[in-house]
């Protein structure tokens, strides 16, 4: 019984670190970051937010070429993007924390790649792939909404897995799976 229970404590432990990771509480929370070395709260998984505007692509940026701000890293493949980003990071920093941004739409903080993204006016989000992009991107305004409206009323200043579990039991009223946004993207590109 006593292995069971230390088993179960260990477990319990070791998934408190997303908990955490993607929850710094210092003004950018949620965010999609990962833990690496001393760095607790590494946005994107080290890609360079100033890279998809300066070069149309996204880089992963070194280790060594890194700002913190709101207790968040943000790494750079360039000193230049260091200085852009430490200038402006408003306009650098992915909208939605960096998650997956149609994932938002319903309120479900969770996923988002560094290689799957959009500038829209002259903000990025990030998708966390090609099909959740196109969903998007279907009805830019009315998606956008929602995002921003469960982004500000409930997202932002959660903890990610907290906000995600609650969401993936109790949907949004306006909730499509997968497969029915995939059919809807494939049905407008025979249009």
């Amino acid at each position: 019984m006593r292995l069971l229970f230390a088993l179960a404590a260990a477990l319990a432990i070791s998934g408190c670190a997303p908990l955490t990771t993607q929850s710094p509480g210092e003004g950018l929370s949620p965010v999609n970051a990962i833990a690496d070395g001393a760095d607790k709260h590494v946005m994107l998984f080290g890609y360079d937010v100033v890279s998809y505007f300066t070069e149309g692509a996204p880089r992963l940026g070194s280790a060594a070429i890194k700002s913190d701000y709101k207790g968040v890293t943000f790494r750079f493949a360039s000193a230049a993007d260091k200085a852009l980003f430490d200038a402006a990071p408003g306009k650098y920093i992915p909208q939605f924390g960096g998650y997956c941004s149609n994932g938002i739409v319903y309120a479900v903080p969770w996923g988002g790649g560094p290689d799957t993204w959009k500038i829209i006016d002259g903000k990025l989000y990030i998708f966390g792939g090609q099909g959740s992009m196109d969903a998007f991107l279907l009805d830019v305004p009315r998606n956008m909404a929602l995002a921003n409206k469960y982004w500000s009323e409930e997202v932002n200043g959660s903890n990610a897995f907290v906000q995600r579990s609650k969401r993936l039991v109790f949907r949004v009223p306006h909730y499509k799976s997968g497969a029915e946004l995939a059919a809807e993207v494939a049905a407008r590109k025979k249009n």
